[in-house]
């Protein structure tokens, strides 16, 4: 005998001998009990919160096994398609190719190939913590019947007048070119600059200052604001500036959420660039100008000596033009809140799709992020106005790819097409008795039947 105990050859031994038995498999009697284990990224491993919820879940199965009831722990991975591409694209990277030389079909074989590596890793885990999961039926997001039921999903919702599409102020990641939830936006702190601009009055009598991180994003300015009780701009209110570089008469106008102690008390208005900005420009009927393509490069909405310019060369160049017209008032080193990512993600107003926020059918957020259901809303449910749709359109490369036509459901719709990429964020489960709504500053929920 050892004189020690080696729980890996052991260990190993009697879980090899359980799972070739089929111990885990779902069996027993009437009474049926299941728990899904939380899809873990295909990318990633496992670390020590997957081992304390598996431990508890297996616990609860082993339980119900022993009880005799007809016992399921479902396993399963997630593709996380945009952390996984961007692993994959790494890769070709390094080889000295890329997804767009190789094409969309032999990019996804090679997520297949990164999958059955990664996904392996994650299965021999598991297999060493001895979780008792039925390895037969084993399934990954993106097989052939899990995609069947996302378009099943999209089909019903669209049926039922919940998914539209319209565009919407997203995060959008310029080199995936995928939508990003606000969890997958990671910024940190980082010296940064902050330029002053004069704004000439319309009548010319003098100019307004504001302070921007992005110079190049008042090339979509549609507005100046200041607080309604500032007095320094109480009479300019209703009245219009030039915009610089661009020749646009925007308006003053007067809004509660601009800090009249901060800066000058004038805030620029952008509306197809920043979230803030895009309330205020729905409060005022603000036009919505988008400055930036998919590839963060200055569009056709920008005077033409803009146009195609990468936003930080028109950065350069919005600050030099500024300068030598004597509009520049001055810079300050400050510290900005700036994205992780190397790509830098934007936010720009796209064209995509949300599942519609529909009061009957939804989960709605209130003041302390606590969710109602339905039966739970009252006349008297506080602040609704939070609830926003929920972007589940764009997705990356890897991703559930929808092509559907509506056929005839008998109210006249024949043949309507739907043509939708889900991104990985928002792999939902509905049915026709739920829809998903997301509030602000809270991502999207997993919802149940109610």
């Amino acid at each position: 005998m050892d004189k020690t105990y080696s729980p890996h050859a052991i260990e190993a031994r009697h879980y090899a001998r359980w799972e070739a038995e089929g111990r885990f498999r779902a069996q027993g009697g009437d009474t049926a009990f299941c728990i899904v284990i939380p899809p873990p990224n295909v990318t990633g491993t496992l670390h020590m919160g997957h081992a304390f919820q598996d431990t508890i879940m297996d616990a609860l199965t082993r339980y119900h096994r022993l009880r005799g009831d007809n016992t399921l722990w479902q396993h399963g991975t997630d593709h996380a398609g945009i952390a996984t591409q961007m692993v994959v694209e790494r890769q070709l990277n390094a080889a000295g190719t890329s997804r767009r030389d190789i094409g969309r079909d032999a990019f996804v074989e090679k997520v297949w190939e990164w999958k059955d590596t990664s996904g392996n890793r994650i299965n021999d885990q598991l297999r060493r913590l001895g979780a008792s999961v039925d390895w037969d039926r084993e399934r990954f997001t993106m097989d052939e019947g899990l995609s069947d039921a996302v378009t099943e999903v999209f089909v019903r919702l669209h049926d039922e007048g919940l998914i539209y599409r319209g565009k919407r102020l997203v995060n959008w990641d310029p080199v995936l070119h995928t939508a990003l939830s606000d969890l997958e936006v990671l910024s940190e702190d980082e010296n940064g600059s902050l330029w002053h601009f004069r704004y000439p009055l319309e009548d010319g009598s003098g100019h307004l200052t504001v302070a921007t991180t992005r110079p190049e994003t008042m090339l979509g300015d549609t507005a100046v604001a200041v607080h309604p009780e500032d007095e320094r701009y109480r009479d300019l209110v209703g009245k219009r500036v030039r915009l610089p570089l661009v020749d646009r008469l925007i308006p003053i106008v007067a809004d509660d959420y601009v800090d009249p102690e901060f800066g000058t008390g004038c805030v620029k208005i952008t509306p197809a660039h920043d979230f803030n900005d895009y309330d205020i420009g729905q409060r005022h009927s603000l036009e919505i100008i988008n400055i930036l393509d998919d590839n963060a490069a200055i569009n056709d909405n920008a005077p033409e000596r803009f146009r195609g310019m990468d936003r930080f060369d028109a950065r350069k160049a919005v600050v030099a033009e500024f300068e030598s017209l004597g509009l520049l008032e001055g810079v300050e080193h400050v510290v900005v809140l700036a994205q992780r990512e190397v790509c830098r993600q934007i936010v720009f107003f796209a064209d995509i799709g949300f599942v519609a926020t529909d009061i009957n059918a939804a989960v709605v957020v209130v003041p302390g992020g606590n969710a109602m259901p339905p039966p739970e809303l009252a006349t008297d449910a506080p602040v609704l106005d939070l609830v926003h749709p929920v972007e589940v359109g764009l997705g990356p490369v890897l991703g559930n790819e929808l092509d559907i036509t509506i056929l005839d459901r008998g109210d006249g719709r024949v043949g309507e097409r739907l043509d939708l990429h889900v991104p990985l964020v928002c792999q939902i489960g509905l049915n026709h008795s739920t829809a998903a709504v997301a509030a602000r500053h809270l991502e999207l929920m997993r919802l149940d039947t109610f």
